[in-house]
């Protein structure tokens, strides 16, 4: 997991000094994976009452397009990863798509954006070939219907993108995507006036760094900071380093005048023993700190007058997301809309919203081992958080489990030699076991990095080795 640090300086100055009316803005990702959530219209109403102004969806629902109409709520719809090849290679389709899902409801629906895709590049279906000829054709269809002004076309990047992110001065995009994905695409946004989508969780690197990573740092609360010795900035939150390693990474490309739209964000209000940090407090202080610093102006230290726009994740927590218990608890809303945790959602708010430290520390990494074979603990002691697995979701449907496990065993080059026939950990011969074992090779094979566990929910960390028969499961390469 990369090693990141950063908190803004400016969040140590009196909040007085700022001009609350010249930061940047906050949104919030509405996602529905659920079957106990409101209706539309009632969702429109709570962010309404909420002060917030700005959503990010997962798809371009009608249902919820409709009931945004005459709302003055602007919205980025997007299109899913199993329509980018169709949307590539024929630009009948994505004439169509603008449309239906575009066209059909703009401008009483205020659609400011569309996501082609999702965190591409950690697709198990390998549609990273389709990505930049897809957001060309939507472009094109925009185009086509005169809103190519009004509504701009990005594609939101995990930070596992990156080939180098720490020190973030040194930031650099992974060199097998630089020439055949990234130039193409910051050059389309430079032509579209586009932003860059990043997708950025620093939860994640503090989970997996907890030992040279503080949790105040993560949290954006008072810390002395950690110099950049490429740069000379002087970091105070991790979200702020996250961010300039992905505006380096432009930089190194000769892009750094394409802004940045953080797409997600966000801090898990409950979690599984083992994921260390994720808490209703953790959660209040990140997400309260963060919208502190995005509406009360100021960019990064290396881009300091950038006015970001930042999409917290997620309204709701979402009952029916698959993997650790974290994923179901992102939600600022219960499904009854009552709030998780306070937090300021506008600028008024933020005049008097104060993070309010509690007296009992984050729960520290150490769960007891368990054997691979007889699931009792032993004589491997103790796990810490850098001992970590990944293993396949077992309520994914096989043809997803079956897609991701093919792209681990071949493009994605995991060790697969022991799920054979006749090999070590063929048996169990079950799908769950083949694919867990092959996740897990990729997952250490590419240093336990965020991203890295994923394949579009297929798989997900866990910080007990893995039981399936006699099979063990290495913890590094």
């Amino acid at each position: 997991m990369d090693r990141f640090t950063i908190f803004s300086l400016l969040l140590l100055l009196p909040l007085s000094f700022f001009s609350l009316s010249e930061g940047g803005t906050i949104g919030v990702n509405y996602g529905r994976i659920a079957n106990d959530l409101p209706s539309a219209s009632k969702v429109v109403n709570l962010l309404k009452s909420n002060g917030i102004d700005r959503i990010k969806v997962y798809d371009s629902d009608p249902a919820v397009l409709r009931a945004l109409a005459n709302s003055n709520i602007k919205v980025t719809i997007d299109l899913p990863n199993e329509q980018l090849r169709s949307a590539a290679t024929r630009t009948s389709y994505a004439s169509v798509w603008v449309l239906r899902n575009v066209v059909a409801y703009y401008p009483r629906t205020l659609i400011e954006g569309i996501a082609v895709g999702n965190e591409v590049f950690v697709d198990p279906q390998n549609t990273t070939t389709y990505l930049v000829p897809a957001m060309k054709n939507i472009h094109l269809a925009l185009v086509k219907y005169g809103l190519d002004s009004k509504i701009k076309v990005s594609s939101p990047i995990a930070l596992s993108a990156l080939g180098n992110s720490y020190p973030s001065s040194s930031g650099s995009f992974r060199p097998e995507l630089v020439d055949p994905v990234f130039k193409p695409m910051l050059e389309f946004l430079r032509k579209t006036g586009s932003a860059l989508m990043v997708n950025a969780y620093p939860i994640f690197a503090y989970q997996g760094n907890s030992d040279v990573i503080s949790l105040d740092y993560a949290l954006f609360r008072e810390n002395p900071g950690v110099v950049d010795a490429g740069n000379g900035f002087r970091y105070l939150n991790l979200f702020d380093a996250q961010i300039d390693a992905v505006f380096a990474a432009m930089s190194a490309l000769k892009y750094d005048d394409i802004p940045i739209v953080v797409t997600e964000t966000g801090w898990p209000s409950k979690g599984d023993p083992m994921e260390i940090g994720a808490s209703v407090e953790n959660a209040a202080a990140y997400n309260g700190n963060l919208v502190r610093r995005i509406l009360t102006g100021g960019g990064t230290p290396l881009r300091p007058k950038a006015e970001l726009t930042v999409f917290l994740f997620a309204l709701f927590n979402e009952n029916k997301k698959p993997g650790p218990t974290s994923e179901r608890n992102y939600g600022l809303f219960y499904p009854t809309q009552k709030k998780v945790y306070d937090i300021p959602l506008t600028v008024e708010e933020v005049k008097s919203w104060k993070d309010v430290k509690g007296s009992s520390p984050a729960p520290e990494v150490v769960t007891p081992a368990v054997s691979p074979a007889t699931g009792n603990g032993g004589g491997a002691g103790k796990v810490t958080v850098k001992e970590t697995w990944c293993v396949a979701n077992g309520e994914m449907s096989e043809s997803k489990l079956q897609a991701a496990l093919d792209y681990a065993c071949g493009e994605g080059q995991a060790d697969c030699h022991p799920i054979q026939p006749g090999s070590p950990c063929f048996d169990p011969n079950t799908l769950e076991a083949h694919a867990s074992y092959a996740f897990n090779s990729f997952y250490q094979k590419n240093g336990r990095k965020f991203g890295s566990c994923d394949f579009e929910g297929a798989a997900f960390v866990v910080s007990k080795p893995p039981r399936y028969g006699k099979c063990d499961f290495p913890t590094g390469y």
